[in-house]
């Protein structure tokens, strides 16, 4: 098995990633057996004054320090948890130590492989509005929606002042729904939970849309990825997501009914 790297940007987010990742496993391997996963935690508050200067490059320092640090202990690939971040691990890619998964590609190849066109996107300010999920979804003649501007800022002081703290309050719950029902309404056939702590409130169970759930997703990808056979492969600096053969039966994120 392939070495696992878990580069955090929020602790809770990855905290999500890996225990996924570990639970994922074990349904495959059986009990207690997972690949060896290493993790990096650069604190998050050391890159806020980039995001909020919009200056990716100082980011993405942060980032690539992370990556190094799970090269260093022995993953073979990395991963990070944290949709945002991709914004400034993009133009450093082809800098990295390791090839990397990238969330938004992994989360997309599941609204692909489900036949969405129309298909909502929460997160933070960066990544509703960012290059990230816009890409990855053009590049699938896919279409965006997103809240309008004061629910994303709603969105926003929520995701940093409370879900990435570890706080839920049922306030903050119905916001994220009420922000679903809205892209229901407007014609979207799913949701991407762009941020990684979004699952920890929205859940299949609660969701009005189908919830595409990148955290989850891409910590099964990336044990699909540790268990294969076939060498890393890369396209456009980040690695080319292994194909799930789990995905489309009854073990789906989509059908499970996380509380």
């Amino acid at each position: 098995m392939k070495s696992v790297g878990i580069v955090a940007h929020s602790a809770e987010g990855a905290a999500l990633c890996f225990l996924e990742a570990c639970h994922e496993a074990e349904r495959r391997l059986g009990p207690h057996m997972h690949p060896t996963i290493v993790l990096s935690a650069v604190p998050m508050a050391l890159s806020m004054e980039g995001w909020e200067a919009g200056d990716y490059a100082a980011v993405g320092e942060h980032l690539m320090h992370g990556v190094q640090l799970v090269a260093d202990a022995g993953a073979d690939f990395f991963v990070c948890p944290d949709n945002t971040a991709h914004l400034a691990l993009e133009p450093i890619c082809d800098q990295l130590p390791l090839p990397g998964l990238h969330i938004a590609e992994v989360a997309c190849a599941e609204i692909e492989e489900r036949g969405w066109r129309r298909v909502g996107l929460l997160g933070t300010k960066w990544t509703m509005t960012g290059s990230v999920y816009a890409d990855a979804l053009q590049r699938r003649n896919m279409e965006r929606l997103i809240p309008d501007e004061p629910v994303r800022e709603q969105l926003n002081t929520a995701i940093f002042d409370e879900l990435c703290r570890g706080e839920c309050t049922p306030q903050t719950t119905a916001l994220f729904i009420e922000a679903v029902r809205e892209l229901k309404e407007r014609g979207a056939e799913c949701v991407i939970l762009g941020c990684t702590e979004i699952p920890l409130i929205v859940t299949p169970a609660n969701s009005p849309l189908p919830p595409i759930d990148s955290t989850r997703l891409l910590a099964r990808c990336a044990v699909a990825t540790a268990l294969s056979d076939r060498p890393l492969a890369t396209s456009g600096g980040w690695l080319v997501p292994e194909r799930d053969p789990m995905s489309t039966d009854d073990t789906s994120i989509l059908n499970r009914k996380e509380a």
